[in-house]
């Protein structure tokens, strides 16, 4: 059973490698389609932002290539300098995703609450879980291999609820660029190639988070 987790682990995080390369040969591909309505990306943001009253939430450019988030601390959309002043079907997509997620936020959908109260804590277990682990099992200290494990299962709970907030922040997305004339009816099926390719980075990190999760839980066991 151990090997066999082991195996599909090794197959996921495989996985995480295509979808990652994946996503960015989509993007790439998109980001050379000129939408027709000739919104750019932070066109489309501030037109999102006025339809859904989020007055609060402003918008900025930050460098690199996809490198978008929203930051719901300082209620921020920082959108990259490939989406930000572009107007590509891939630039307007990532935008609506990440208005998405400040939709999210100003309705208060439960998920994304969930993310942002665990963030300080996800961020621990990402970096001291497996440090905790390897040094209880060079201990020979049982305890200590515990609480690394629980400590690294914060992480994992955070990529599982981070799943939901991000394929619900896209079904937003499409949906608001189809009801507010952003995008032409056949370009949101290209922006949701886009925002599918983008979805499955998610699905993989978490399925492999799962698994390593597991793996560490029956070395555990089996240690005792």
């Amino acid at each position: 059973m151990d090997m066999l987790l082991y195996l599909l682990t090794v197959v996921m995080a495989v996985v995480c490698l295509i979808a990652s390369i994946r996503v960015k040969s989509v993007y790439k591909k998109y980001a050379k389609v000129r939408g027709m309505r000739g919104f750019t990306g932070a066109m489309a943001a501030n037109e999102i932002l006025r339809r859904n009253g989020l007055a609060d939430v402003q918008l900025q450019m930050v460098p690199g290539e996809l490198t978008d988030h929203y930051d719901p601390v300082n209620k921020v959309i920082r959108l990259s300098d490939s989406v930000y002043g572009r107007d590509s079907v891939a630039a307007v997509a990532v935008a609506a995703h990440e208005c998405g997620h400040a939709v999210q936020h100003a309705i208060g959908y439960t998920p994304i609450k969930i993310k942002n109260a665990i963030v300080p804590y996800a961020s621990i277990g990402s970096k001291a879980g497996i440090p905790l682990i390897l040094l209880g099992m060079f201990l020979s200290f049982s305890p200590l291999i515990t609480i690394g494990i629980w400590v690294f299962a914060i992480a994992v709970f955070f990529e599982l609820v981070t799943l939901p907030c991000e394929l619900d922040a896209s079904k937003r997305a499409l949906a608001m660029l189809t009801e507010y004339g952003i995008l032409a009816e056949e370009e949101v099926v290209d922006s949701r190639k886009v925002l599918s390719a983008a979805a499955m980075t998610y699905v993989a990190s978490a399925a492999t988070a799962v698994m390593q999760l597991l793996r560490l839980i029956l070395m555990n066991n089996r240690r005792r």
